[in-house]
């Protein structure tokens, strides 16, 4: 007996190839969309027995709220994530989210068919080595990596933060001086000091490296003054 089933994929030739294969196979596929803001209320609206939720980023925070949504919603249906071959973490988060299973997109339509029968069945629907690397991840987590935005901020002086943000935004040294009420001996001391603490050799190079990590979000913005402002003699 064929299933009810949803197909919602980024990739909308994806997901038409999909529904098409499925179809061909006795199944009875409602909806074959591009995932978008309204995809999950497709989901709760129409009330498959099985979605194919595509993704490309299953590791991307947030990913899986459709997921929780279309559960939270409508918890008959059996959702299976469609996606590349996933990292233990995204595997584990998206059986957090209410998953049902995961289905690697290079699968062949047989694999994907099994998918969809165990998750109608209530049963997990994702291979062996997967589920088992997911477990492993949830019981022994990896160590998130060091954020270089906040490690290279908190190499900076408050007064450093503000001369970076300024070369970030173009400022020479004149107009460094003036915004901040300093010499401008001292305004060019301070950027060379920024740029060995950041182990770069130009200014253009600190202000990349600044927007990359996202050091400049962080810092925030500083006040500017008018470029005739006369400048100081202190630090």
């Amino acid at each position: 007996m064929g299933v009810r089933l949803m197909v919602v994929d980024d990739h909308r030739l994806l997901a038409e190839a999909l529904a098409s294969a499925l179809k061909l196979r006795g199944h009875r596929v409602l909806a074959a969309a591009a995932p978008a803001a309204g995809a999950a209320e497709l989901v709760i609206t129409r009330a498959p027995e099985v979605c194919l939720l595509g993704t490309a980023t299953p590791a991307e925070p947030g990913i899986f709220d459709p997921v929780v949504k279309i559960k939270r919603e409508r918890p008959q249906v059996a959702v299976l994530v469609l996606g590349p071959v996933p990292s233990p973490r995204g595997i584990a988060a998206a059986f957090a989210a209410g998953a049902s299973g995961y289905v690697r997109h290079d699968e062949r339509i047989e694999g994907v068919e099994r998918a969809i029968m165990k998750a109608r069945a209530g049963e997990a629907a994702v291979a062996p080595q997967l589920l088992q690397g997911a477990f492993s991840e949830l019981l022994n987590p990896a160590a998130q990596p060091d954020d270089e935005g906040q490690r290279l901020l908190q190499m900076l002086t408050p007064r450093e933060v503000e001369v970076l943000v300024r070369v970030a935004d173009g400022e020479d040294t004149r107009l460094i001086a003036a915004g901040m009420g300093i010499a401008p001996s001292t305004a060019r001391t301070h950027v060379q000091r920024v740029l060995m603490k950041l182990g770069v050799g130009s200014r253009l190079e600190a202000a990349a490296l600044a927007a990359r990590t996202g050091l400049l979000d962080r810092a925030g913005p500083v006040p500017h003054s008018a470029p005739d402002a006369g400048p100081g003699l202190g630090p």
